[in-house]
């Protein structure tokens, strides 16, 4: 019998052989069997110590030769012996990498009926996203009730084939990776992928199909910045391939391709808006609420649970029930009668790829309203798929329209809210004019992002100098208080007059 008690020392005993396997086996390489072995007769003192691999036949033979004469025993004897050794510690091999795969895998929570009817009757309930809503700040998320709803429809869109991607802005310390983990923990384990560094050819090595419908957290994307291009690729293809150089066993080079399939949903938070062009082309931008009126609500929260008043087992319940939400939603096709008919404003940045995510976003409500939709077949390919409604398409535009806003704006979101509290403090105070030493002190922002910020004003037309000089300084003052206002009027027009035009077709029909 093989006894693995002491992880360095295995031992093999039979009434002829006394066989010790010093320093283990390894798991990591099946096509050899080296181990370095100490063999001898039971209860005696001649051994003999030797590094061998046991699947060299060659090497077995002479080794078998050599134990023979050094301990004066028979070769058929001892060749038996190697052969049930080889045996027992392929047989052990095997079962210690099937038991490191089991611990490895997340365990995938099985619902009972009665958990099930729950959930599928909370999701045919009337107001569905506004309970979705509600049960999300119940589990922990304080504020931030449009973030934290499209945050959860965008997770949830990674059962699609079309998944969305968003990414979290905001100054430092104002609570991104909280809302971004927050949300994450309504997404059942299995289901999701967390990462906070990760080498550059990582993303290669996982199984083909490992990442296929899953959601990939990113605690910061400043520290993965080496992984970006595999996860663009992703999120734009939906798989990614590297060719490597490969030896057999015959030691033969060769090259050979890596997949990994999508599609993944990516989440990350980011204080650099500009350094990821690219990865928020693809993705939804959620701006962090960083008004006084959300730090009261957080900090309110904090001080009752340090006062032991927040009922952590109900908010753990309600994040319970939000993954069994999740675990209910199968994956089915979603149809759009109404896509044909739906616009975006003129003023929208890259409008082809933001239209795309537009529809793929009101897909993902009509996805995540499945249990309400009747399901039909199409004749000709006898596709099983659901249809959106107008009431999606007008709940859509009501959580996307600060992304529309955001994508239509000339200027950063950094930028953005800049200008904004600089206006309010303008009209909270009745002032026409300022000066940079003024606003630095008001609004405590650091000298460097201040001058960044009125750079980019003055270049769009939103500020200009009054009078002053550069020794002496300048007074500036703000030339057009409606753009920000004006655009989201025009956003909010064509939206609604979209879904109007919708309603009268329909009902003419």
């Amino acid at each position: 019998m093989l006894d693995t008690t002491h992880p360095h020392n295995y031992s093999y005993i039979n009434k002829d052989l006394e066989i010790h396997i010093l320093g283990g086996i390894k798991f990591n390489n099946l096509e050899r069997m080296r181990v370095t072995m100490s063999v001898q007769k039971p209860k005696s003192t001649n051994v003999l110590r030797h590094s061998i691999d046991l699947y060299n036949d060659n090497m077995v033979e002479k080794f078998v030769r050599k134990i023979a004469e050094r301990i004066e025993i028979g070769t058929s004897i001892v060749r038996q012996c190697l052969q049930e050794l080889t045996t027992v510690l392929e047989q052990y091999r095997i079962k210690e990498l099937e038991r490191e795969k089991e611990a490895n895998q997340i365990p995938i929570e099985e619902l009972c009926a009665n958990e099930k009817q729950e959930v599928i009757t909370f999701l045919k309930s009337k107001d569905l996203l506004k309970k979705t809503n509600e049960l999300i700040g119940q589990s922990g998320v304080i504020g931030e009730e449009t973030n934290r709803l499209l945050m959860y429809l965008i997770f949830t869109s990674r059962k699609t084939n079309n998944p969305l991607h968003c990414i979290s802005l905001g100054s430092s310390g104002v609570g991104k990776t909280h809302l971004q983990s927050k949300v994450a923990e309504l997404i059942p384990d299995e289901d999701k992928v967390e990462i906070t560094v990760l080498s550059a050819n990582a993303f290669y090595y996982f199984n083909r199909t490992e990442l296929r419908n899953k959601l990939i957290l990113i605690e910061d994307l400043d520290g993965a910045e080496s992984v970006l291009y595999p996860l663009r690729e992703l999120q734009s293809k939906k798989r990614i391939t590297k060719t490597v150089v490969h030896k057999d066993r015959k030691g033969t080079t060769k090259t050979i391709h890596l997949t990994v399939e999508g599609p993944v949903s990516v989440a990350g938070c980011t204080t650099q808006e500009s350094v990821y062009e690219d990865n928020s082309n693809r993705s939804f931008l959620l701006y962090i609420d960083e008004s006084e009126e959300q730090d009261r609500k957080i900090m309110q929260y904090q001080r009752r649970a340090s006062a032991g008043k927040i009922n952590k087992d109900d908010e753990f319940t309600t994040a319970r029930f939000l993954r069994d939400v999740q675990r209910v939603l199968s994956p089915v096709v979603v149809r759009n009668p109404y896509a044909e008919f739906l616009e975006l404003p003129q003023s929208v940045f890259k409008p082809r790829r933001t239209n795309s995510h537009y529809l793929q976003f009101i897909e993902a409500i009509t996805f995540y309203k499945q249990a309400q939709r009747t399901k039909k077949h199409d004749e000709q390919s006898g596709e099983e798929y659901i249809e959106t409604t107008i009431e999606d398409i007008q709940e859509a535009n009501q959580l996307i329209i600060e992304v529309l806003l955001r994508k239509s704006d000339i200027l950063n979101g950094a930028c953005r809210n800049f200008f904004e509290m600089l206006k309010g403090y303008l009209k909270a105070n009745t002032q026409t004019t300022f000066t940079n030493k003024e606003i630095r002190h008001v609004l405590r922002i650091n000298s460097s992002n201040q001058k960044r910020y009125m750079i980019q004003l003055q270049e769009a037309g939103l500020i200009q100098k009054t009078k002053g000089n550069k020794r002496n300084g300048y007074l500036y003052e703000v030339a057009n208080y409606e753009d920000y206002s004006n655009t989201n009027k025009q956003i909010e027009t064509l939206l609604t007059d979209t879904v109007k035009n919708l309603e009268v077709r329909c009902s003419s029909s």
